[in-house]
C-alpha cells in the first residue's frame, strides 16, 4: 500500500458519507473532490449542486471554484445561486458539506470573525449559503484540521447552527435540517452523541489515538462507546484521486 497523506483520507472519509441517488450540495475545496470521487466509485447516481446554480456538472478538470466555469462543462442545468438555494429551502438537499474557521462542542460554526464583530482581529469571508446549508439540508458535514484555535469552547460568532445549545434546541428554532453528523478531520472522524449532542470521536486515522485528537481541541471532547480505525483509502480511490480528480494536487496534496 503507497503511503497516504493526510488530505487524502480526509477526502476519502467525506465521499463515504454520500449515499448513491442522494443530491448533495457542494462547496469548494476538499467537499468539491469528495463529491467527484463518489461519483466515480459508490455513488454514481448522486446528484451535485452547487451554490452558483451549476447542477450536476461533469467537468473534464477541476474547478478552482464553484464560480469557475470550467466547472459548468456537462451540467444538466445551470440556474443561478436562487435556484440552488430554494432547493435548500424545498427541502430537496440530503446532504450538504462546510468548512469552518471556528466549531464548538455542538457543532456551532464561525465564518464571520474573529474577535468584536465591528472591530474584528480577522474579518473572514462570512455565511454565504452556509447558513442555509445548516439548517435546511437533512443532514450537514464539516471538513476542517482539528486545531485548538479551530475547535474552541465558545465560538467569536455564530455563523451557521449545529445542534445550538444541545438537545432539542434546533428544533425549537424551527430548523428543518437534522444538523450535524460528521466531522471529517485530518486526525480522524468526529461525530455526535445522539443524547446529548455533544461531540465524540469515532474513528482515528491510523498511527492516530484518541487523545492525540484530544490534545489539539480546547473542549472536553469523550469518546465514542466502540472507536474503530477508519478505513484506509483503497487503491482505487487513490489512483481516481491521483490520476484524474485532483493530479496537480490543488485541493488534496499527495505524500
Amino acid at each position: 500500500m503507497p503511503e497516504i497523506s493526510p488530505d487524502e483520507y480526509m477526502a476519502v472519509a467525506a465521499s463515504q458519507e454520500i449515499r448513491d441517488g442522494e443530491t448533495a450540495f457542494i462547496g469548494t475545496g476538499l467537499p468539491m473532490v469528495a463529491a467527484y470521487l463518489a461519483k466515480a466509485t459508490h455513488a454514481p447516481r448522486v446528484n451535485l449542486v452547487f451554490e452558483s446554480g451549476i447542477i450536476d456538472p461533469a467537468p473534464i478538470e477541476l474547478a478552482s471554484g464553484v464560480g469557475d466555469y470550467r466547472l459548468a462543462y456537462g451540467s444538466t442545468k445551470i440556474a443561478g445561486t436562487f435556484y440552488a438555494l430554494s432547493l435548500l429551502q424545498q427541502g430537496k438537499v440530503d446532504i450538504g458539506f462546510l468548512g469552518t474557521a471556528e466549531i464548538d462542542r455542538y457543532g456551532n460554526l464561525n465564518s464571520t470573525a474573529i474577535g468584536p464583530y465591528r472591530r474584528p482581529k480577522v474579518r473572514l469571508p462570512g455565511s454565504g449559503g452556509a447558513n442555509d446549508i445548516a439548517s435546511m439540508a437533512k443532514r450537514f458535514v464539516v471538513i476542517c484540521r482539528v486545531d485548538r484555535k479551530r475547535f474552541v469552547e465558545k465560538l467569536n460568532y455564530l455563523t451557521t447552527p449545529g445542534f445550538l445549545s444541545g438537545p432539542e434546541a434546533r428544533e425549537a428554532a424551527g430548523l428543518p435540517g437534522a444538523g450535524p453528523v460528521r466531522v471529517i478531520t485530518d486526525l480522524g472522524i468526529l461525530g455526535f452523541d445522539p443524547v446529548t449532542k455533544q461531540m465524540q470521536i469515532e474513528q482515528c486515522f491510523p498511527s492516530i489515538t484518541p487523545d492525540r485528537i484530544k490534545e489539539n481541541i480546547s473542549f472536553e471532547i469523550s469518546e465514542a462507546p466502540s472507536i474503530k480505525e477508519a478505513p484506509t483509502p483503497s487503491c482505487e480511490q487513490l489512483h481516481l484521486l491521483r490520476t484524474q480528480i485532483d493530479p496537480d494536487g490543488v485541493y488534496v496534496k499527495q505524500p
